[in-house]
This record gives C-alpha cells, structure tokens and sequence, in this order.
C-alpha cells in the first residue's frame, strides 16, 4: 500500500431530481446533474478545492483552472487510490461527470469507502455522527451547518414571487455562503480522513473490500422493472383508495377518515367506551385484535377494516418504484453494504427488498394481467381485496432482461444449521446430513417418538417446527408467541412445556449461550483473548492514543464483529449480576448510546453473522462463473440466468463445502421464474 497516493475526496453536486426518493443513481442520470466542488487531500497533505460553477472570464477562473487540471492528473494517475466517506456516492458521481466532459472513468476497485470501514468496526452510517461518537476534536468534526447550505446550493428552490417556477441559486446570488460551502466540502475532507486514520489499526478483510465492490457494481447495474404493472398498479390503488374513503366517509360523516384522532374520537363515541374500554391508538396490532375480538357496532366493524386495507403500505411500494426507476427501466441502489453492523448483513434500499410482502396469490400471472388491465372488479370477484392484492404482487414487479429467467435460491433452515454446528450439536447436524426434515427430527427428539410430516405423530411437527425458529437464542415462551406459535394453533399453556423440551433435547445449543457470555465478560474484565471452537475467538482490542476501544469477535472467516467502548454494568433484569454493554445506535432515538446484550444475543450475532458469510461466499463463487447475482434479500439469492438448467449450478455453489467451516453442512432450494416471487 505504500507504493500508493492516498487521495480522500468529497464533491457538492447539483441534481433537480430528489436524491432521497430517487436514489443516486437517477439523481446523478439527470441532464441537470452537475459537480459543483471537489475537494481532496493527498496522504496528509493540506485539503484542496476546485469550484467548477466559476464562469470562464471571471477573476478566479486560471486559479481554478489548475486546480481542476491538479486533479485531474490525480484522477489518471495508476498510482493513487482514492478514499471517501459513502464512496458509492462520489465514484458514480464523479465517472457520470468525467464521462460526459470526455475524460477517463475509474473503476469501484480503486476506491475505499470509509464509512463502509465504519460499519465494519460498528459505528454508524453518518459522517458527522461517526465522527461524534468516535470524540473527534472539534476541529475534525463535521461542520452543522452543511445541511442548510445544501438545501441552497444543491436543490432548486421552491417557487415564490420572483421565480414563478422552480429556481436555481447560484453562487453569486450568496457569495458569502458559497465561500462558506466550500470550507464546509474542504472539512468533509479532514472528517473523513481523521476517520480513516483511526480505523488504519483495524483495516477491513480483502475480502470485504472486495464484496462492498461486488454491490456497488450490481447497485450500478440495477434491476429490470415492469413499469406497466407498477403504473396500472398505481392507477388501480388510487382508484381503490378513494372508493373506500368516500365509503369510509359515508359511514362516518368525517371529514378526514383517515385521520387518528378523527377516527379514535368517532369510534369511541360509537362503541360508547369508558375509561377502561377507550380505544387510544390505531396501530395495526390494535386495529387487528379489535377485529379478532370483534366489536358491537356494525359500522365501526367496517371502518376498523377500511382502516386496515387504507393503511396498507402495497401502493407506497409502487410509488417508490415509479420515483426510482430510470430511463431504461431499471431501478438502481437497492443495496446497502454492512446494513447490520452486528452481522455485516445487507440492508434494503429505495423499496427495501428485504421487507417485501410475500405472495399466496393461486394464479400470479392472471393477477398482474387483471391490475394491468385496470379490472377492478375482476380482482375484488378473484381475491377479494384490491390492496391485499396490490400487496403480494410488488415482488412480481422485478423482471429481469429480455430474454433471461430469474433463478431464485435460498438456504435452506441456514441458521438452524449454523447455530447447531457452532454448538457441536451432533444430533442436528446428522439429521441435516441425512436429508431429513428438520422440523420432524426435532419434535421426535423433543418427544422421543417418531415424527413423520404426513405420517405418525405428524401433528407434532408444528411444535418442532415453531421451537427451531423461536428457540435457538435462548428465548422462551414470548419467542415462541411471535414466531407464530398461537396463531399455528398451539395453547398458550403448552409453550412452557415446548420450551422446556427443546431445550432438554439441544443442550449443546443452550451451553453456547453460557460460554458465549462468560467469554464475552470474562474478556472485558481481564482482557485476554478467549478462542470457543471454529476458532470464533473473544478480544479485547483498543487504541489508548485514540481512546478506540472494542470487544471483538472473529468469525471463522477470519472477519471480526465489533462492540465499541465495552464496559460491564448491572443486568437489566438481574441486577446482581453483570453484563456486557456496549455503545451502538439506539434504534428509537437515533442517538449513540449505551445497550446492553447476553449470551444468547451474542449467539444470534455469531450464528447470523456466520450465515451472512455464506451468502457471502455464494455471491462470490456466482461471480467467479459469470454469474449475477443482481440483488439478494437475507439468505436467498436472486441470480439472471439463461436457461432454467442454471439453477442447478446456483444450488451446487450454496452447497459446496465451505474451507473455513469444515463439517457445515449447507443445502440451496429454489426454482426459476419470468419475474421475482415467494415460491
């Protein structure tokens, strides 16, 4: 590395399309798109700037000139890598620019994203707030102000007297905030380069570098969307929605019916509840048990279920996809790299894939044929609701290229798998090496007789089935309840009884959560390192000079998770004894805080964690035969193909064994079809 220029770079760019609805990537197709500052720094030389809105004759323009001629050498040169704090951003940006001014792209494998880095190490995604939880001095901290010189700079203006439409400022409107912006681009500089420094003591794996490059290629690349189904959708969800807001308004005479406080206050007055009746929110749950516990009114029966279908979020899908779709029909950047700082998984963007509703729709094709025929009353006489329908075929609205299939594959019961092979637990792991259905091996090792899925004791297979899913990090009865267990038709009273057999039958599994924690505390209290089988191993690990300090855990991949600034403190709900906290995102306040975590939990970040890496592993392995993956929710894969014999060449890629997990055994399932779906 040292045979290299490091270059950090930040840009301020001008689009008249939303980046926030859009995305980078139609935001930066637009014709109006531009570079307006491009501000660098070389290795630990001082911060650069060149301003490109300087207009040819003005007095700075020579002075501008050689700084964008400065780097421009920079940016030809095959001796420099260059750095930037979200790299995705300024990589896509700054090849749109070059290529349409006549000059060289650089490809992804030349950047390094330092917020990626970030992630990796635990913080989290923003410039300013990494730089706040790290305790930067004030001098290479974010500046606050940079929000509102972008809303200047960088959108167009909202119309007013002067400007009947929307308008652009340009620097010379405000010359005093333009200089200020440029200190403000020249500091994002100094930030991410600061950032960069502190985290040189814990560099990302080759590996990691090498698949946060695989999904800003595939970002890049895109997904093919049907546009016909995703417009007719629109139409038939607007049509739908204010047929049943004039209902909704017949019924109740509000003005607005799809107000809370509006609704809360009518159905009280109908039902004629009393303080301890009172209905106080709206939330789907509660509008689902009013339902399922039924009400006396009719009427408000019907607004409890037109609330319901209008609160469904099928058309706001749509509406993302319409914003985000570019001219040639793809959308683009619905990835995001290291989205789970616990587990590195991916998160989900624009649409967010990794939360799409699943489709049980018995003809998928006549469905989006009858929505893109605009046929409401069709849907309604087949499938009852218009918005339920909406819902389960947004999937269906990513195709892939002409003339291709999608292959759709998944690992099977993948974290079952990993958590019984990190535990040792023989008996799991025989019993997926034999093929055999994992839910029934593990009612019959609960119950101790056999258990076949359409044979003997076949209704204890719900019972293995809902203790697999719920019980694998330590959870009890409340787990059990929400992965499903009363709605399968289990009594409340036997979850006690299933928790306990579970656990009796997967001792090794339960032991994993002791020794997980015990290393965990015992590492904070002393420091020594302490290495569990698959040589997962428990650090300590810091930086006096920087006050960087983690516990971390490496994987068997060899990469490692991060919990930033551990410290021991009473247990939450036992507080005579320690456990391990740490600070993170708090995900109600969006603030960095301290939280806390146990055995089990740390059991979940492994056990996920390792399962990521598999994925991770296929995604790789695709590349290598010159296959695309071009996007993936969780554990399964979504790969264009030729023919419908590659899915074949999918599956044997997520089976074939692992180098760095000897004896896990893994299995892949799945099928091909002309657009995406839930099998």
């Amino acid at each position: 590395m040292g045979l290299y220029r490091h270059v950090s770079v930040d840009i301020e760019t001008y689009s008249d399309v939303d980046l926030t609805k859009a995305g980078l990537y139609k935001y930066a197709q637009s014709p109006a798109f531009d570079i307006l500052l491009i501000a660098w720094a070389v290795d630990d030389g001082p911060a650069q700037i060149v301003d490109l809105t300087t207009r040819p004759g003005g007095e700075h323009e020579g002075r501008e000139y050689q700084a964008l001629q400065d780097f421009l050498a920079l940016w030809r040169a095959d001796d420099v890598l260059l750095h930037a704090y979200n790299a995705a951003f300024e990589h896509y940006c700054l090849n749109t620019w070059m290529e349409r001014h006549g000059f060289p792209r650089r490809p992804v494998g030349d950047w390094f994203c330092t917020m990626a880095h970030g992630l990796y190490c635990g913080y989290t995604a923003g410039l300013g707030a990494t730089g706040e939880a790290m305790g930067l001095p004030q001098d290479k901290r974010k500046l606050g102000i940079g929000a509102a010189l972008i809303r200047k700079f960088c959108v167009p203006q909202k119309p007013d007297k002067a400007h009947p439409l929307p308008w652009r400022l340009r620097p010379e409107d405000e010359p005093e905030k333009w200089e200020l912006f440029k200190t403000y681009c020249m500091q994002d500089v100094a930030t991410e380069r600061e950032i960069k420094r502190r985290l040189s003591r814990w560099p990302m794996p080759a590996r990691e570098q090498l698949l946060w490059e695989l999904t800003t290629e595939a970002n890049a690349e895109g997904v093919g969307v049907d546009r016909d189904l995703v417009r007719a959708a629109l139409e038939v969800g607007e049509t739908e929605q204010a047929r049943m807001i004039a209902e909704a308004k017949e019924i109740s005479g509000l003005d607005n019916p799809k107000s809370v406080q509006q609704l809360m206050k009518w159905l009280n007055a109908e039902l004629e509840t009393d303080d301890e009746t009172e209905i106080t929110d709206l939330r789907k749950t509660t509008v689902a048990e009013l339902l399922k516990t039924g009400v006396d009114s009719p009427q408000a029966a019907r607004m409890l279920e037109l609330r319901q279908l209008m609160s469904k979020t099928s058309t706001k899908k749509y509406d993302a996809l319409e914003a985000a779709v570019c001219d040639d029909g793809r959308v683009r950047g619905m990835m995001f790299y290291y989205g789970a700082n616990r587990t590195g998984r991916w998160a989900g963007r624009i649409v967010q894939p990794q939360n799409l509703p699943q489709n049980h729709l018995d003809s998928l094709a006549f469905a989006r044929e009858r929505v893109k025929a605009r046929d409401i009353e069709m849907i309604k006489v087949c499938w009852g609701s218009v918005p339920d329908t909406l819902s389960q075929l947004i999937r269906t609205a990513f195709i892939p290229r002409r003339g291709k299939l999608y292959a759709v594959a998944d690992y099977s019961a993948i974290e079952a798998r990993v958590v019984a092979w990190l535990a040792g637990e023989t008996w799991v792991l025989d019993a997926f090496e034999a093929g055999k259905d994992i839910y029934c091996a593990t009612a019959s090792q609960m119950f101790g007789v056999l258990v076949e899925k359409h044979g003997e004791n076949a209704h204890l297979r719900q019972r293995g089935k809902v203790a697999t899913l719920a019980l694998g990090y330590g959870g009890g009865e409340n787990a059990l309840i929400a992965m499903g267990a009363l709605r399968m038709g289990i009594p409340e009273e036997d979850l006690p009884e299933i928790k306990q057999k579970w656990r009796r039958a997967n001792p090794s599994i339960c032991r994993l959560w002791r020794d997980y924690e015990d290393a965990a505390l015992d590492v904070v209290r002393v420091g020594a390192p302490e290495r569990l089988p698959h040589s997962v191993t428990f650090a300590r690990e810091g930086d006096p000079a920087t006050g960087q300090d983690f516990l971390t855990i490496r994987l068997p991949t060899g990469r490692k998770l991060f919990y930033a600034h551990p410290f021991l403190a009473p247990a939450k709900n036992f507080p005579d004894r320690d456990s391990l906290h740490y600070y993170s995102v708090n995900q109600t306040t969006k603030k960095w805080a301290p939280t806390d975590t146990w055995g089990g939990k740390l059991v979940e970040n492994v056990t996920q964690a390792v399962a990521r890496d598999c994925l991770a592993e296929t995604l790789l392995r695709l590349r290598r035969i010159g296959l695309t993956a071009v996007f993936h929710v969780h554990d399964e894969v979504i790969v264009e193909v030729d023919r419908e014999e590659q899915l074949q060449d999918v599956l044997d890629i997520m089976a074939a064994p692992l180098d760095w997990a000897p004896g896990l055994p893994l299995k892949g399932a799945g099928f091909t079809c002309e657009y995406y779906q839930k099998d």
